[in-house]
């Protein structure tokens, strides 16, 4: 494995021998052969058409997009691994022959551009210059034949479900495809609410209605599953149709969970989950309204970041003694804390509501009592304590779920009920050596394209590695692996500079790493943990970042 951040190179053309243009096409000679070595990567200006990303890897070339499909990181600052390229920021995944997305977040493949060594070493790339401009592409998908009798079903519209559908029609199913959504708008990139209260679903939607029309996918809006019969292979609507299936995966995600409190059901308390859900609450805050946040959760903390700037006040009230220590550590729950006040956000720790009160004169909320019994002014209330599976659609089906109501499945995305698969937020599903129910965009993504093919017959087992991050006021953290308990935290850097490096150790092995501001560090330890190495605490010592160089 290796990696790369260098420069753009540019060369100028030159007609006789450099480049050669018309309106659709663009070729150059980029860059001489011995400007990239074995093993790197480089990104180069293509004529006029853009930027290409130009990969030497066991004696080949390949040239391909040069951005990440997702949100457009630069692909030469991210990580080589063994035939593909991971974004530094998110953790996606391309081939560096095909440009085929292998790994999430994100559903767009990378255009692949034709490359030529030329006598005297020139390096020759040639590309439809759409292809570098959009930097994108839509892998190839099969149309639908109706001689083809069989309907697969894909249940809930997260990134679960988008992949899924989408991972059938590009694996060669051609039966029926009905797709199921329980809001009344398309798919779109929720992650996104938290850290944007007021954003928009035509501004994030992951695919516009005529993809799916196009691609022969039947979505249905504003419906949900109310039973499975996994008898006769049919799924009750809250339509009051009925639809019968020859397989289907549930991707129904998670529900806000509302506390027992007295008066958490007044108004403008609110929970966080879909785009109205956001634009309700961003609806409500002004210059006059005191805002509570109760749980410093990363969907709290980001709330609590976004709203600082357009309420009277923002307070977050947590149990623990610093924001998201269970996963990041005291040290940096600490920092992220204190980066949080300096913008305004007041914390009460170590403490809990004991009841949301209303004005006199009103059902809204007016009033947070807290545990303690000192009182807080709330016209606005936001609970971010956690979520729990949307699965009681499950019930009496046979389809076998964990205490919590997560689908037990295997690595192949299936449930003890053949045809019944399940991805997501739902999911109790294989991850590196253990098992495990994980909340992340970027592994909803992965389970719907594992389970897609294995619907399709292709025989494919899950081999996860958990990435996910935050953005608080333009600091981005990233963590890749998985650590639900750690012995020690191994910080590389300055936490007052918010550019560092932390190591979560379990036993001898590091089984997590967190960065801020140390990209691409957190991508190569996911690819390190995707070909199967491991990273021991003896390797950080006497250099915790050795194994980064």
């Amino acid at each position: 494995m290796g990696s790369s951040s260098s420069k753009t190179m540019k060369v100028t053309s030159r007609k006789d021998k450099m480049s050669s243009q018309n309106d659709d096409y663009v070729e150059a000679v980029v860059c001489q052969d011995s400007d990239i070595q074995e093993n790197e990567m480089k990104a180069f200006e293509l004529g006029d058409a853009g930027k290409i990303l130009l990969v030497k890897q066991n004696g080949k070339l390949s040239a391909v997009g040069a951005k990440c499909t997702h949100y457009g990181a630069p692909l030469d600052t991210g990580v080589l691994g063994e035939g593909r390229v991971r974004c530094p920021w998110h953790g996606a995944c391309f081939n560096v022959t095909t440009g085929d997305i292998e790994d999430f977040p994100g559903l767009d493949s990378l255009p692949c551009y034709q490359v030529e060594v030329q006598d005297g070493g020139g390096v020759k790339v040639r590309a439809k210059r759409e292809h570098v401009k959009s930097n994108k592409r839509v892998k190839d998908m099969v149309k639908r034949d109706k001689t083809v009798v069989s309907t697969f079903v894909v249940v809930g519209g997260g990134a679960a479900g988008v992949c899924c559908v989408e991972t059938l029609r590009q694996e060669g199913y051609k039966g029926r495809i009905v797709f199921v959504c329980k809001e009344s708008v398309l798919p779109y990139d929720r992650i996104k609410l938290s850290k944007t209260l007021d954003m928009k679903a035509d501004k994030i939607s992951l695919r516009p209605a005529t993809f799916y029309k196009e691609h022969d996918i039947e979505v249905l809006t504003s419906t949900e599953v109310v039973s499975l019969n996994t008898e006769s292979k049919v799924l009750k609507l809250s339509s009051g149709n009925d639809l019968k299936y020859d397989a289907v995966f549930l991707g129904t995600g998670s529900i806000p969970r509302r506390p027992p409190i007295p008066g958490a059901e007044l108004k403008n308390v609110f929970v966080l989950r879909t785009v109205e859900d956001a634009n309700t609450i961003a609806s409500q805050l002004s210059p006059e309204k005191n805002v509570v946040i109760l749980g410093a959760s990363f969907i709290g903390m980001e709330a609590a970041a976004y709203c600082v700037g357009k309420a009277k006040s923002v307070t977050v009230i947590g149990r623990d003694s610093v924001p998201f220590r269970p996963v990041l550590g005291e040290e940096i729950g600490a920092r992220l804390m204190q980066m949080h006040k300096e913008k305004g956000v007041v914390f009460k720790m170590g403490a809990g509501v004991a009841r949301f009160l209303a004005g006199s004169s009103s059902d809204a909320v007016n009033e947070v009592e807290l545990t303690d019994g000192s009182t807080l002014p709330a016209e606005v209330c936001l609970l971010g304590i956690g979520s729990y599976p949307a699965t009681k659609y499950l019930d009496g089906s046979g389809v076998n779920v964990d205490q919590n109501g997560a689908v037990v499945v295997n690595k192949h995305m299936e449930s003890n009920i053949k045809g019944v698969y399940a991805g997501g937020d739902i999911a109790y599903a294989p991850v590196l050596n253990t098992a495990a129910s994980i909340g992340h965009w970027q592994l909803a993504h992965y389970h719907g394209h594992i389970a897609a093919l294995n619907m399709a017959g292709k025989l494919t087992e899950l081999q996860a590695v958990p990435f996910f991050w935050t953005m608080l006021f333009g600091k981005g953290i990233r963590y890749a692996g998985y650590a639900p308990k750690f012995d020690d935290v191994v910080i590389a850097g300055s936490l007052e500079d918010l550019k560092f490096v932390a190591h979560y150790v379990h036993g001898d092995r590091v089984a997590a790493v967190a960065t801020c501001g140390s990209d691409p560090v957190a991508a190569k330890f996911a690819e390190m943990l995707s070909q199967g190495k491991e990273l021991l605490k003896s390797d950080l010592q006497p250099d915790p970042l050795a194994w980064t160089k």
